[in-house]
């Protein structure tokens, strides 16, 4: 049966992070009165990591060039606009 909390992480947003680098830095903040980083992960050219929303997590940083895909549409981090 699910619970109310299971339906809250069903439903939660998330993004679709791929690297185009070596080196691209995923970064998870927390919610709260203190904003904190709670967790970093590491990517590697073509690597991609799924990141959800939670209770703990308010916004997730993205360090590098990489593909983000989001409800939203596709944001493309770590470019200038000498290489678009």
């Amino acid at each position: 049966m699910m619970k109310e909390d299971d339906k809250f992480f069903a439903e939660a947003p998330f993004i679709c992070v791929k690297a185009m680098e070596k080196g691209v830095n995923i970064i998870g903040v927390t919610r709260g009165e203190t904003t904190k980083i709670h967790h970093t992960e590491k990517l590697d050219r073509n690597e991609v990591l799924i990141a959800q929303f939670t209770e703990h997590t308010s916004a997730i940083k993205v360090r590098g060039k990489a593909e983000i895909y989001t409800p939203y549409g596709v944001i493309h981090s770590g470019e200038t606009e000498e290489s678009v």
